[in-house]
This record gives structure tokens, C-alpha cells and sequence, in this order.
């Protein structure tokens, strides 16, 4: 796919499922984080930075295949690599 060695931000749009097309798992392999309308958020399925929405796990709940449900929301997305990030601070 792409060469997420040499670029500093991750891709534009991410997904966990490694059914979809937008699945990267080298990015993965990095460790991506995901502050959403500037809180941290760690039950992110997928996002889009260009159209500004990601996919949140709703809990333990999961569809009749198996699947995490899941709600898209429509905010500011700012993905970052984790490898090169700071620990955040615990209050």
C-alpha cells in the first residue's frame, strides 16, 4: 500500500476491519491515535479526516454477525502516529 515509514502524518481515512478497502495495516502496526473534537478517543473504528467523522464501538454491543455496532460522528478528526507522540498527561 502506502510507505507510512517516511510520511509523519497517517492516512487521510483508516479503518480497523480488514474487510475494508481503507484498511492499512502497517499504519495500525505504528499505533494510530485519534483526537476527535479535541478529546482523545480509543473506540474509533474508522475515520475520515477530508470529510470529518469518525465510526465509534458502542460498548460491548455487537450485531448479529458479530460485528462492534457502531455511530458515525461528525467532528473535527486529527489522527496522529503514537510511536513519535508524547504519553498524554493523567490528571
Amino acid at each position: 500500500m502506502n510507505d507510512t515509514s517516511s510520511t509523519p502524518t497517517p492516512p487521510d481515512r483508516l479503518s480497523v476491519d480488514p474487510r475494508s478497502p481503507h484498511y492499512d495495516p502497517d499504519s495500525l502496526g505504528r499505533g494510530v491515535g485519534i483526537i476527535f473534537n479535541g478529546q482523545e478517543r480509543f473506540n474509533v473504528e474508522e475515520y475520515c479526516v477530508s470529510e470529518g467523522w469518525v465510526r465509534l464501538a458502542m460498548a460491548k454491543t455487537r450485531d448479529r454477525k458479530g460485528n462492534p455496532l457502531t455511530m458515525k460522528m461528525n467532528g473535527t478528526v486529527e489522527p496522529f502516529f503514537r510511536d513519535g507522540a508524547p504519553e498524554p498527561e493523567q490528571p
